[in-house]
């Protein structure tokens, strides 16, 4: 939609139409990429070597020091929001806030981003170009290949990353509220319990899920169409845009708007 800010309003007619068939595109790819990956005939020897291969890059390599960061981020902001609720009398309630911003809301979602940044930004013109020269049967096989490796491993990724970082936040939280005693354990589970029943644990894996299914897919997206349809290059180029990374802005408000729809089906 930045394109509407650089066109004549004549032109704004034309534009919208070209803005949601570029959105049927991805979600016919991202179809076709979810098809694939259910389907058995895909997970072939060599499809497992690569979806292992993206697995280990994106997620073992960088889980130590990723985990390291959310946990020092984390600490600040537990003991800010302990010291600021029990200034204000509402102590007994400083852990299931912890809980409910850290666990659930900001670590999947920095999870998503680092992700984003580490795994789905990463395509370049290169990697993607070739896709635009392959007649259909080729491209499905280059999709069941490495597209669908791709979208398994990145949602494992934040799927792991996520957790992995949820239970050190979780001990952090235990540990400032409690200390290295375990008598505030019972007290401890029960409130963790409250937060996470049933309903609010299914939707936080599917969130994290769709964030997986959003990074792998939507900047892959972008440059197979900008190299299929060499228009939209052109036309991104002349506007100065070269250097934004294809399928950016579009990602980010996907994720935006699955955080803002995980938020409103559960608060509102």
């Amino acid at each position: 939609m930045i394109g509407f800010l650089h066109t004549r309003p004549g032109r704004w007619l034309p534009l919208l139409g070209h803005w949601l068939v570029s959105w049927w595109r991805m979600l016919l790819l991202g179809a076709v990429a979810l098809v694939l990956a259910c389907s058995p005939s895909t997970y072939t020897r060599e499809h497992r070597r690569i979806t292992s291969t993206y697995i280990y890059h994106g997620t073992w390599q960088v889980l130590p020091w990723f985990t390291t960061l959310a946990a020092l981020v984390s600490l600040v902001v537990i003991r800010i929001v302990l010291v600021t609720a029990t200034s204000y009398g509402l102590s007994k309630f400083a852990l299931e806030m912890v809980v409910r911003v850290l666990v659930l809301e900001l670590i999947p979602l920095a999870a998503a981003l680092f992700v984003a940044l580490r795994a789905g930004l990463k395509f370049n013109v290169a990697s993607i170009a070739p896709l635009a020269r392959m007649q259909e049967p080729e491209l499905r096989r280059q999709l069941r290949r490495q597209l669908v490796a791709e979208v398994s491993a990145n949602a494992f990724s934040v799927l792991s990353l996520a957790m992995v970082s949820s239970i050190i936040v979780l001990v952090l939280a235990y540990m400032n509220v409690y200390g290295l005693s375990p008598w505030g354990l019972g007290d401890y589970t029960r409130t963790v319990g409250r937060v996470f029943d049933p309903a609010v644990t299914l939707g936080f894996a599917l969130k994290t899920v769709l964030f997986g299914f959003a990074v792998a897919v939507i900047p892959a997206a972008a440059l197979v169409e900008i190299h299929r349809f060499g228009r939209q290059g052109k036309q991104a180029r002349a506007r100065g845009m070269s250097s934004m990374q294809p399928g950016a802005v579009r990602l980010l408000f996907v994720l935006f708007v699955i955080e803002a729809g995980s938020l409103a089906v559960k608060y509102i």
